[in-house]
């Protein structure tokens, strides 16, 4: 357990200091939410309809946007034949990474989205089931993009077929995650939806350290 949090206070430590994905992922947002606006026109009404899948949107292609670099420097600079060899598992390695992944960029950026809602004038009682469902759903995206990001590791300018192997698995984190944003999902809706997005989190997290690990051990043979 000492080597696993080891292994993600490492990589929060170089995200922090490069700032590159991270980075990338939220002015991507910024850019999407603060354009989006200008382009719909000044209808509030619109705006506001549309904001819940506006929001999560943004946050699947910021999240799909870092999801070739979890683990693309580490196999560059040979750090993940090193982890490969050592004690700790290649599946915790792979745990590790995608939670690392989750800390530095999906969950800010899960915080941040509702946050940025009023720019499109976001009903305020909508907001915390917005969030709840971002923080939920954050998860099981970033788990999601660690396993493209295995997948790919050894391609060059592997992020396009990244994200055509991650858009699929994204669609059900969309359609609940907007359901349980939505006004007219009521409560008992909400709490179904939310309950969907956790269950569909914890899939990804039992699932995506083995096949992650297995694509990893393909590339390090």
């Amino acid at each position: 357990m000492s080597a696993f949090l080891a292994l993600i206070a490492r990589d929060l430590k170089l995200t922090w200091r490069q700032g590159g994905g991270a980075g990338a992922a939220l002015g991507f947002m910024l850019t999407v939410i603060g354009l989006v606006p200008l382009a719909i026109g000044p209808d509030q009404n619109l705006l506001q309809r549309l904001a819940p899948g506006l929001l999560w949107l943004t946050l699947l292609l910021s999240v799909l946007l870092t999801a070739d670099r979890i683990f693309q420097q580490d196999y560059e600079d040979g750090s993940l034949d090193i982890l490969a060899m050592a004690d700790l598992p290649l599946e915790l390695v792979a745990l590790a990474k995608a939670l690392a992944h989750w800390l530095t960029t999906s969950l800010p950026l899960a915080v941040m989205a509702p946050l940025l809602g009023f720019l499109l004038n976001l009903a305020p009682d909508g907001m915390a089931l917005l969030a709840a469902g971002m923080m939920l759903g954050s998860l099981g995206l970033s788990l999601i993009a660690g396993l493209g990001g295995a997948i790919t590791v050894g391609l060059r300018r592997g992020g396009l077929l990244a994200a055509l192997l991650i858009l699929p698995l994204y669609v059900p984190f969309l359609i609940f995650g907007i359901s349980a944003a939505t006004a007219y999902a009521g409560p008992s809706g909400a709490g179904s939806s939310l309950t969907v997005l956790a269950a569909l989190a914890l899939a990804a997290l039992a699932v995506q350290p083995f096949a992650a690990a297995a694509a990893l051990r393909a590339y390090l043979r």
